[in-house]
Protein backbone atom coordinates (compact mmCIF):
# COMPACT_ATOMS: atom_id res chain seq x y z
CA UNK A 1 0.00 0.00 0.00
CA UNK A 2 1.83 3.29 -1.39
CA UNK A 3 1.16 5.54 1.72
CA UNK A 4 1.71 8.83 2.33
CA UNK A 5 2.07 10.48 6.08
CA UNK A 6 0.99 14.28 7.01
CA UNK A 7 2.20 15.13 10.17
CA UNK A 8 5.40 16.88 11.50
CA UNK A 9 8.24 15.44 11.45
CA UNK A 10 12.40 16.27 12.08
CA UNK A 11 13.51 19.24 12.03
CA UNK A 12 10.46 20.01 14.42
CA UNK A 13 10.87 18.52 18.01
CA UNK A 14 8.68 16.19 20.40
CA UNK A 15 6.56 13.60 20.96
CA UNK A 16 4.51 13.51 17.72
CA UNK A 17 7.48 14.17 15.60
CA UNK A 18 9.40 11.21 16.95
CA UNK A 19 6.22 9.06 16.88
CA UNK A 20 6.11 10.22 13.34
CA UNK A 21 9.67 8.99 12.71
CA UNK A 22 9.19 5.59 14.06
CA UNK A 23 6.13 5.03 12.14
CA UNK A 24 7.90 6.39 9.09
CA UNK A 25 10.69 4.16 9.28
CA UNK A 26 8.46 0.93 10.31
CA UNK A 27 6.05 1.30 7.42
CA UNK A 28 8.59 1.62 4.99
CA UNK A 29 10.30 -1.68 5.59
CA UNK A 30 7.41 -3.50 3.56
CA UNK A 31 5.79 -0.08 1.80
CA UNK A 32 6.70 2.75 -0.24
CA UNK A 33 5.91 5.77 2.34
CA UNK A 34 6.33 9.18 1.87
CA UNK A 35 6.25 11.89 4.69
CA UNK A 36 5.13 14.90 4.05
CA UNK A 37 5.98 17.78 6.77
CA UNK A 38 4.51 20.99 7.81
CA UNK A 39 5.79 24.14 6.43
CA UNK A 40 4.83 26.07 9.21
CA UNK A 41 2.88 23.52 12.47
CA UNK A 42 1.96 27.17 14.45
CA UNK A 43 2.77 30.97 13.86
CA UNK A 44 5.33 31.93 16.59
CA UNK A 45 2.73 33.74 18.62
CA UNK A 46 0.25 31.01 19.21
CA UNK A 47 3.91 28.50 19.80
CA UNK A 48 4.40 28.73 24.07
CA UNK A 49 7.93 27.31 24.34
CA UNK A 50 11.14 28.60 23.32
CA UNK A 51 11.57 26.72 19.71
CA UNK A 52 9.62 24.56 17.66
CA UNK A 53 12.48 22.91 15.83
CA UNK A 54 15.52 20.49 17.45
CA UNK A 55 18.47 22.02 18.48
CA UNK A 56 21.74 21.33 16.56
CA UNK A 57 23.58 19.06 18.58
CA UNK A 58 20.22 16.69 18.57
CA UNK A 59 20.43 13.28 17.24
CA UNK A 60 16.08 12.71 17.41
CA UNK A 61 14.80 10.66 14.56
CA UNK A 62 15.94 12.12 11.41
CA UNK A 63 13.58 11.36 8.65
CA UNK A 64 13.54 13.45 4.67
CA UNK A 65 10.34 14.72 4.17
CA UNK A 66 8.81 17.13 1.99
CA UNK A 67 7.84 20.52 3.68
CA UNK A 68 4.02 21.35 1.88
CA UNK A 69 1.60 22.44 4.56
CA UNK A 70 1.05 25.98 6.07
CA UNK A 71 -1.26 25.33 8.58
CA UNK A 72 -1.76 29.41 9.20
CA UNK A 73 -2.16 30.12 5.78
CA UNK A 74 -5.36 28.67 3.67
CA UNK A 75 -3.46 29.98 0.80
CA UNK A 76 -0.79 27.31 0.57
CA UNK A 77 -3.13 24.57 0.85
CA UNK A 78 -4.58 23.83 -2.47
CA UNK A 79 -0.62 23.51 -3.06
CA UNK A 80 -0.51 20.70 -0.62
CA UNK A 81 -3.20 18.94 -1.77
CA UNK A 82 -1.73 19.10 -5.13
CA UNK A 83 1.36 17.89 -4.05
CA UNK A 84 0.00 14.73 -1.90
CA UNK A 85 -1.95 14.09 -5.55
CA UNK A 86 1.07 14.13 -7.29
CA UNK A 87 2.42 11.25 -5.60
CA UNK A 88 -0.76 9.17 -5.70
CA UNK A 89 -1.11 7.48 -2.54
CA UNK A 90 -3.08 4.70 -1.77
CA UNK A 91 -3.30 5.77 1.97
CA UNK A 92 -2.96 9.34 3.59
CA UNK A 93 -1.85 9.09 6.89
CA UNK A 94 -2.35 12.14 9.74
CA UNK A 95 -1.71 13.08 13.33
CA UNK A 96 -4.63 14.59 14.97
CA UNK A 97 -3.48 16.46 18.21
CA UNK A 98 -6.01 19.39 18.95
CA UNK A 99 -8.26 21.90 16.65
CA UNK A 100 -5.79 24.01 15.89
CA UNK A 101 -4.80 21.68 12.91
CA UNK A 102 -8.81 20.99 11.84
CA UNK A 103 -8.94 23.50 9.40
CA UNK A 104 -5.75 22.71 7.11
CA UNK A 105 -5.37 18.97 7.63
CA UNK A 106 -9.41 18.95 7.09
CA UNK A 107 -9.19 20.76 3.69
CA UNK A 108 -6.45 18.40 3.01
CA UNK A 109 -8.57 15.77 3.69
CA UNK A 110 -11.69 16.11 2.10
CA UNK A 111 -9.90 16.91 -1.06
CA UNK A 112 -8.33 13.02 -1.03
CA UNK A 113 -11.08 11.28 0.47
CA UNK A 114 -13.66 9.92 -2.38
CA UNK A 115 -11.05 9.20 -5.11
CA UNK A 116 -8.16 6.01 -5.11
CA UNK A 117 -6.51 7.33 -1.68
CA UNK A 118 -8.54 6.38 1.82
CA UNK A 119 -7.81 8.98 4.53
CA UNK A 120 -7.22 7.80 7.79
CA UNK A 121 -6.05 10.29 11.12
CA UNK A 122 -4.27 8.83 14.03
CA UNK A 123 -5.66 10.48 16.81
CA UNK A 124 -3.74 11.88 19.79
CA UNK A 125 -7.02 13.49 21.24
CA UNK A 126 -10.22 14.62 20.03
CA UNK A 127 -11.46 16.52 23.26
CA UNK A 128 -8.34 18.59 24.12
CA UNK A 129 -6.84 18.75 27.41
CA UNK A 130 -7.35 23.15 27.25
CA UNK A 131 -10.38 23.75 25.80
CA UNK A 132 -11.86 26.29 23.56
CA UNK A 133 -15.04 27.66 22.15
CA UNK A 134 -13.42 26.28 18.80
CA UNK A 135 -13.46 22.57 19.64
CA UNK A 136 -16.42 21.03 18.84
CA UNK A 137 -17.08 22.98 15.19
CA UNK A 138 -13.51 22.85 14.08
CA UNK A 139 -13.04 18.82 15.27
CA UNK A 140 -16.43 18.31 13.90
CA UNK A 141 -15.21 19.47 10.21
CA UNK A 142 -11.93 17.62 10.55
CA UNK A 143 -13.99 14.35 11.13
CA UNK A 144 -16.07 14.04 8.60
CA UNK A 145 -13.35 14.93 6.21
CA UNK A 146 -11.63 11.24 7.32
CA UNK A 147 -12.57 7.32 5.81
CA UNK A 148 -11.61 6.03 8.99
CA UNK A 149 -9.41 6.85 12.71
CA UNK A 150 -7.11 5.04 14.67
CA UNK A 151 -6.93 6.14 18.63
CA UNK A 152 -4.02 5.58 21.47
CA UNK A 153 -6.88 4.40 24.24
CA UNK A 154 -10.14 3.89 24.60
CA UNK A 155 -10.83 7.01 26.24
CA UNK A 156 -9.82 8.95 23.46
CA UNK A 157 -11.94 5.82 21.22
CA UNK A 158 -15.16 7.15 23.52
CA UNK A 159 -15.01 10.77 22.90
CA UNK A 160 -14.61 9.93 19.27
CA UNK A 161 -17.87 7.92 19.28
CA UNK A 162 -19.78 11.04 21.02
CA UNK A 163 -18.48 13.14 18.03
CA UNK A 164 -18.93 10.86 15.12
CA UNK A 165 -20.53 7.47 15.86
CA UNK A 166 -20.55 6.88 11.89
CA UNK A 167 -16.89 7.29 11.66
CA UNK A 168 -15.13 3.57 11.40
CA UNK A 169 -12.72 3.53 14.29
CA UNK A 170 -10.29 1.42 15.44
CA UNK A 171 -7.95 1.39 19.04
CA UNK A 172 -4.38 0.96 18.68
CA UNK A 173 -2.29 1.18 21.76
CA UNK A 174 0.52 3.71 21.96
CA UNK A 175 3.77 1.39 20.74
CA UNK A 176 7.34 1.82 23.05
CA UNK A 177 9.29 4.51 22.02
CA UNK A 178 12.87 2.59 21.15
CA UNK A 179 15.29 5.71 19.98
CA UNK A 180 16.64 7.24 23.23
CA UNK A 181 19.87 4.29 23.07
CA UNK A 182 20.59 2.51 26.33
CA UNK A 183 20.01 2.83 29.36
CA UNK A 184 23.50 4.44 31.28
CA UNK A 185 24.60 3.21 34.79
CA UNK A 186 22.58 4.58 37.59
CA UNK A 187 25.68 6.41 39.19
CA UNK A 188 26.84 7.66 36.11
CA UNK A 189 23.06 9.20 35.44
CA UNK A 190 23.36 10.43 38.77
CA UNK A 191 26.80 12.17 38.29
CA UNK A 192 25.81 13.85 35.36
CA UNK A 193 22.61 15.27 37.22
CA UNK A 194 24.30 16.56 39.72
CA UNK A 195 22.41 14.30 42.30
CA UNK A 196 23.17 12.93 45.71
CA UNK A 197 23.21 9.39 45.51
CA UNK A 198 21.64 6.53 47.07
CA UNK A 199 18.14 8.14 47.22
CA UNK A 200 14.75 7.29 46.18
CA UNK A 201 14.76 9.19 42.90
CA UNK A 202 11.67 10.38 41.44
CA UNK A 203 11.22 11.78 37.69
CA UNK A 204 8.54 14.26 36.28
CA UNK A 205 9.35 14.22 32.65
CA UNK A 206 7.94 16.62 29.73
CA UNK A 207 6.51 19.42 28.48
CA UNK A 208 5.06 21.35 32.08
CA UNK A 209 1.78 22.34 31.40
CA UNK A 210 -1.22 23.21 33.69
CA UNK A 211 -3.17 19.80 33.34
CA UNK A 212 0.04 17.53 34.18
CA UNK A 213 -0.03 18.31 37.27
CA UNK A 214 3.24 19.79 38.45
CA UNK A 215 2.20 21.38 41.54
CA UNK A 216 -0.02 17.98 42.76
CA UNK A 217 4.16 16.21 42.59
CA UNK A 218 5.41 19.26 44.42
CA UNK A 219 2.68 19.37 47.39
CA UNK A 220 3.14 15.26 47.75
CA UNK A 221 6.53 15.64 47.97
CA UNK A 222 6.45 18.25 50.86
CA UNK A 223 5.11 15.00 52.62
CA UNK A 224 7.64 11.64 51.65
CA UNK A 225 10.35 10.87 54.30
CA UNK A 226 14.36 12.45 53.68
CA UNK A 227 15.63 9.90 51.49
CA UNK A 228 13.43 11.13 48.28
CA UNK A 229 14.40 13.35 45.58
CA UNK A 230 12.43 15.24 42.61
CA UNK A 231 14.04 15.42 39.17
CA UNK A 232 11.88 17.90 37.18
CA UNK A 233 13.01 18.04 33.51
CA UNK A 234 10.89 20.01 30.90
CA UNK A 235 10.33 23.62 29.42
CA UNK A 236 7.45 25.25 30.77
CA UNK A 237 4.64 25.91 28.34
CA UNK A 238 3.11 29.43 30.29
CA UNK A 239 4.63 30.99 33.45
CA UNK A 240 6.46 29.15 36.07
CA UNK A 241 5.99 31.54 39.09
CA UNK A 242 3.20 29.15 40.95
CA UNK A 243 5.86 26.22 40.58
CA UNK A 244 8.27 28.19 41.77
CA UNK A 245 6.48 29.33 44.67
CA UNK A 246 5.58 26.02 45.92
CA UNK A 247 9.21 24.74 45.35
CA UNK A 248 10.60 27.93 47.52
CA UNK A 249 8.24 27.26 50.37
CA UNK A 250 8.84 23.54 50.62
CA UNK A 251 10.72 22.21 53.51
CA UNK A 252 12.06 19.69 51.11
CA UNK A 253 13.32 22.58 48.40
CA UNK A 254 17.01 21.61 48.55
CA UNK A 255 16.28 17.56 47.30
CA UNK A 256 14.41 18.99 44.08
CA UNK A 257 16.48 19.07 41.13
CA UNK A 258 15.17 21.32 38.28
CA UNK A 259 16.09 21.04 34.90
CA UNK A 260 13.90 23.36 33.18
CA UNK A 261 14.45 23.43 29.56
CA UNK A 262 13.43 20.91 26.73
CA UNK A 263 15.06 17.76 27.02
CA UNK A 264 16.70 16.79 23.82
CA UNK A 265 16.35 13.48 22.50
CA UNK A 266 19.88 12.46 23.12
CA UNK A 267 19.81 13.51 27.08
CA UNK A 268 17.05 11.61 27.84
CA UNK A 269 18.74 8.64 28.50
CA UNK A 270 19.89 10.33 31.85
CA UNK A 271 17.09 11.19 33.50
CA UNK A 272 15.39 7.85 33.07
CA UNK A 273 18.44 6.18 33.70
CA UNK A 274 18.66 7.62 37.16
CA UNK A 275 14.87 7.50 38.05
CA UNK A 276 13.60 4.92 40.38
CA UNK A 277 9.78 6.02 39.44
CA UNK A 278 8.07 8.21 36.75
CA UNK A 279 5.73 9.99 38.30
CA UNK A 280 2.72 11.54 36.30
CA UNK A 281 0.64 13.37 38.38
CA UNK A 282 -2.04 14.46 35.51
CA UNK A 283 -5.66 16.20 36.08
CA UNK A 284 -6.30 14.75 32.76
CA UNK A 285 -4.74 12.85 30.02
CA UNK A 286 -5.50 10.50 27.17
CA UNK A 287 -1.95 8.35 26.69
CA UNK A 288 1.28 9.95 27.39
CA UNK A 289 4.70 9.61 25.37
CA UNK A 290 6.29 9.95 28.61
CA UNK A 291 4.96 6.33 30.08
CA UNK A 292 6.31 5.18 26.19
CA UNK A 293 9.66 6.47 27.45
CA UNK A 294 9.65 5.32 30.81
CA UNK A 295 9.03 1.66 29.41
CA UNK A 296 11.71 1.48 27.11
CA UNK A 297 14.19 2.43 30.09
CA UNK A 298 12.05 -0.36 32.25
CA UNK A 299 11.06 2.90 34.51
CA UNK A 300 7.19 2.13 36.60
CA UNK A 301 4.90 4.42 37.30
CA UNK A 302 2.41 6.36 39.29
CA UNK A 303 -0.11 7.73 37.66
CA UNK A 304 -3.32 9.56 38.39
CA UNK A 305 -6.69 7.65 36.94
CA UNK A 306 -7.40 9.75 34.41
CA UNK A 307 -7.65 9.27 30.14
CA UNK A 308 -6.35 6.55 29.38
CA UNK A 309 -3.18 6.31 32.10
CA UNK A 310 -5.34 3.51 34.23
CA UNK A 311 -6.06 1.11 31.54
CA UNK A 312 -2.45 1.56 29.71
CA UNK A 313 -0.55 1.62 33.30
CA UNK A 314 -2.49 0.48 36.24
CA UNK A 315 -4.49 -2.15 34.31
CA UNK A 316 -1.12 -3.91 32.64
CA UNK A 317 1.00 -4.05 36.17
CA UNK A 318 3.26 -1.30 35.39
CA UNK A 319 2.79 1.03 37.80
CA UNK A 320 0.29 2.43 40.56
CA UNK A 321 -2.72 4.30 39.99
CA UNK A 322 -4.05 6.87 42.33
CA UNK A 323 -7.03 6.74 43.82
CA UNK A 324 -8.09 10.42 43.39
CA UNK A 325 -6.05 13.48 41.71
CA UNK A 326 -4.64 15.02 44.88
CA UNK A 327 -1.12 15.30 46.41
CA UNK A 328 -2.59 12.71 49.05
CA UNK A 329 -3.24 10.02 46.96
CA UNK A 330 0.12 10.34 44.75
CA UNK A 331 1.66 10.45 48.24
CA UNK A 332 0.40 7.30 49.27
CA UNK A 333 1.04 5.03 46.32
CA UNK A 334 4.37 6.41 45.93
CA UNK A 335 4.93 5.46 49.53
CA UNK A 336 3.36 2.08 48.90
CA UNK A 337 5.59 1.54 45.79
CA UNK A 338 8.48 1.85 47.60
CA UNK A 339 7.63 -0.18 50.58
CA UNK A 340 7.36 -3.60 48.49
CA UNK A 341 10.25 -5.06 47.10
CA UNK A 342 8.24 -7.87 45.63
CA UNK A 343 5.48 -5.25 43.95
CA UNK A 344 8.99 -3.32 42.15
CA UNK A 345 9.45 -6.66 40.71
CA UNK A 346 6.31 -7.58 39.18
CA UNK A 347 6.09 -3.82 37.75
CA UNK A 348 9.45 -4.16 36.49
CA UNK A 349 8.70 -7.93 34.95
CA UNK A 350 5.76 -5.98 33.29
CA UNK A 351 7.17 -3.52 31.58
CA UNK A 352 9.35 -5.95 29.95
CA UNK A 353 6.32 -8.03 28.41
CA UNK A 354 5.28 -4.64 27.40
CA UNK A 355 8.29 -3.81 25.62
CA UNK A 356 7.44 -6.44 23.25
CA UNK A 357 4.64 -4.46 22.12
CA UNK A 358 7.00 -2.52 19.63
CA UNK A 359 6.20 -0.62 15.78
CA UNK A 360 6.02 -3.91 13.70
CA UNK A 361 2.45 -4.98 14.98
CA UNK A 362 1.04 -1.06 15.28
CA UNK A 363 1.99 -0.59 11.90
CA UNK A 364 0.58 -3.91 10.78
CA UNK A 365 -2.68 -3.27 12.48
CA UNK A 366 -2.96 0.30 11.39
CA UNK A 367 -2.34 -0.91 7.54
CA UNK A 368 -5.35 -3.85 8.22
CA UNK A 369 -7.79 -1.70 9.25
CA UNK A 370 -7.06 0.96 6.46
CA UNK A 371 -7.53 -2.09 3.85
CA UNK A 372 -10.75 -3.10 5.76
CA UNK A 373 -12.27 0.37 5.49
Amino acid sequence: MKTAILSAFHPFRGGIAQFNGNLYAELGKSADVKAFNYSRQYPGFLFPGKTQYVSAGDDSFPVQSEAILDTANPLNWPSAVRKIRRWQPDLLLMRYVMPYFAPSLGYVARRLKGGSCKVVAIADNIIPHERHIIDRPFTKYFLSGLDGCVTLCDAVAEDLRKWAPELPSKVIFHPLYSHFGEKLPREEAERILGLTPGMKNLLFFGLIREYKGLDILLKAFDTLPEDYQLIVAGECYGPFDKYQELIDASPAKDRIHLFRHYIDDADVKKYFSAADLTVLPYRSATQSGVSSASYHFEVPMVVTAVGGLKETIGDTGTGLVADRVDAQSVAERIIEYFSDASLREKCVGSIRRERERLWTGFSRELLKFADEL
